[in-house]
């Protein structure tokens, strides 16, 4: 409640509040707190896919009665498939519709489906998108704004100044922070973990053992 000053005195328009299915209680406070002070507000349920889809819909149920204006479906692992989306997505538009709120997709690309299950949650219902340019984000990225443009086919989008800020500032940085699709993401994305594992190989390593990695986290895991 310090943390955050009314929006008037600030260069920000908006708050994301990031929760997990436990803290959803603490969450809408928060919700509550920056829209008092003017912002707009989204919410993200994150690691949805541990959570059962009853537990899911009771939180979704609850942000919905909250004075948030969007809540987006999460793939925190990037574990998901479109399929899965598809369902999800189905699901949390019904609750919003029912409050008046929007849904948003947020997507990470541990398995190369970030693009694919946002124009799948776009399709059904889902009226915004989160991306970034190149994917650039933590461990296997998300989204690529790039491609996002191309499939709207919007006159009022124009996908070549993206490209030139991508080959000119964006893919110098690639070597140096180490994001995008590799295997180890892939690893934590098929066995539906959090990348924290795959992350700290791949920024700790050379040359990762891809072998080694995969039979750790599978022995781990099962």
């Amino acid at each position: 409640k310090q943390d955050i000053k009314p929006k008037k005195d600030s260069i920000i328009d908006m708050v994301r509040v990031a929760t997990y299915i436990h803290q959803i209680p603490t969450a809408i406070e928060m919700i509550e707190d920056a829209h008092s002070k003017g912002y707009e507000t989204t919410c993200n349920l994150m690691a949805i896919s541990k959570v059962s889809e009853k537990e899911i819909l009771d939180g979704i149920t609850a942000i919905a009665q909250s004075s948030v204006e969007a809540i987006y479906v999460v793939d925190s692992f990037g574990a998901l498939y479109p399929e899965q989306i598809r369902s999800i997505t189905a699901k949390y538009f019904q609750i919003a519709k029912q409050s008046g709120k929007s849904i948003g997709i947020h997507a990470h690309n541990n398995q190369s489906l970030a693009f694919a299950n946002t124009i799948e949650a776009l399709i059904y219902g889902a009226s915004r998108a989160d991306a970034s340019i190149a994917g650039l984000g933590r461990g296997a990225g998300n989204c690529q704004t790039e491609l996002l443009v191309g499939f709207l086919r919007n006159p009022k989008y124009n996908v070549r100044p993206l490209i030139e800020v991508i080959e000119k500032w964006v893919e110098p940085l690639r070597k140096e922070l180490k994001w995008g699709f590799d295997i180890p993401y892939m690893i934590t994305g098929q066995l539906n973990e959090h990348p924290r594992a795959a992350m700290k190989i791949m920024e700790n390593e050379e040359k990762p053992d891809f072998v080694k990695f995969f039979d750790e986290m599978t022995e781990s895991t099962f």
